[in-house]
């Protein structure tokens, strides 16, 4: 993939991206082998938010930033849209902040994820609601350019009629990116598109803001969360994840093997 360097005087973003927050994995989001390790217990959850809590700054909204401007910020998103997001929702609430939920429109209404009123009432109570495409492919970065714009597109109309407002912020499902994948982004006219790669600064492709994210999973310790929330630790993540992207572009087949294997019905 090609590196994209971030401009000089931006600021730097902590962004962290949950997936299911629920003491009954069953009942909430995806059910397959790969998300597994992405579902949190409750206090495991609120033990994070605690580490969060720590932070010089409270978490914010990415359309409240100034991306244009140097400064700190936190942002806490959710992917997939499961139905604990209505608890995650409150716990936010109730701290006084607010989040990104990014819904994978195709699965709106089905026994694990939110329906459309209860997008709306997440909308109303002050979080961003975002795309995290329409059907939620595997490996997004190896479909053709087309396709991804059509998966945004697709998802942000269902979003906007949903919501009755433009839907211009979305997530990678599944995480992969390259630079056909961020391109997309903006060909679809999102404005915001979050990644799982751990970078601190923004960066732009075409018109489009793309921020990183860290990964927290049920395993990860709460002083882990708590130290990245205080912008330590972060070089030590991207390593991490550069990695793996070399592992996974070194042996595409193994990879989608193993994606395979993730992703197959539990």
């Amino acid at each position: 993939m090609t590196r994209l360097a971030p401009t000089a005087h931006r600021p730097e973003v902590a962004g962290f991206a949950y997936h299911d927050v629920t003491d009954e994995p069953r009942t909430s989001g995806l059910q397959r082998p790969g998300a597994v390790p992405y579902k949190l217990d409750r206090l495991a959850f609120a033990r994070h938010l605690d580490g969060i809590a720590s932070s010089a700054v409270a978490p914010e909204l990415v359309t409240q930033i100034d991306l244009a401007r140097p400064g700190r910020h936190v942002l806490l998103t959710f992917d997939d849209g499961g139905r604990s997001a209505l608890h995650i929702g409150d716990e936010l609430c109730r701290r006084g902040w607010r989040g990104h939920f990014f819904v994978v429109t195709s699965l709106i209404g089905t026994a694990t994820f939110l329906d459309a009123a209860e997008v709306r009432h997440l909308r109303s109570a002050g979080h961003a609601i975002g795309s995290h495409s329409h059907t939620h492919p595997d490996i997004f970065r190896e479909l053709p350019l087309e396709r991804m714009v059509e998966e945004w597109r697709t998802s942000c109309d269902i979003l906007t009629d949903i919501l009755g407002e433009r839907c211009d912020t979305a997530s990678v499902p599944g995480g992969d990116v390259s630079r056909l994948a961020l391109e997309s982004a903006g060909a679809a006219g999102l404005r915001y598109l979050f990644t799982s790669e751990p970078w601190l600064a923004p960066r732009t492709v075409g018109d489009c803001w793309v921020l990183g994210r860290f990964c927290p999973k049920r395993e990860t310790p709460p002083e882990r969360v708590r130290a990245l929330a205080q912008f330590r630790g972060w070089t030590r993540a991207l390593l991490v994840r550069e990695i793996k992207n070399v592992a996974r572009r070194t042996f595409p087949r193994l990879y989608r093997r193993y994606v395979r294997r993730l992703t197959a019905p539990a």
